[in-house]
């Protein structure tokens, strides 16, 4: 069964006007986004947390989203 990160994640992705807005708050604040997603997920009514979402962000196979994780944690 998939986590309630990796049905977020799908249905952003299948949302252009969701998907550009939190590309546009990552660009400039990636720990905001990580609060955006969440945000996104109680407008679904799918119950993620932060933590919960990077684990699941940690699986993708992405260097752009690596590279923001990393932001997103703090480091550089």
């Amino acid at each position: 069964m998939s986590s309630n990160a990796e049905k977020l994640y799908k249905l952003i992705a299948n949302d252009s006007k969701k998907k550009q807005s939190l590309f546009l708050t990552a660009l400039t604040n990636p720990k905001k986004a990580l609060d955006k997603i969440c945000d996104i997920g109680k407008e679904f009514n799918i119950s993620v947390t932060k933590e919960e979402v990077i684990a699941y962000l940690s699986t993708i196979d992405d260097e752009a989203t690596k590279m923001w994780l990393v932001k997103a944690r703090g480091g550089l």
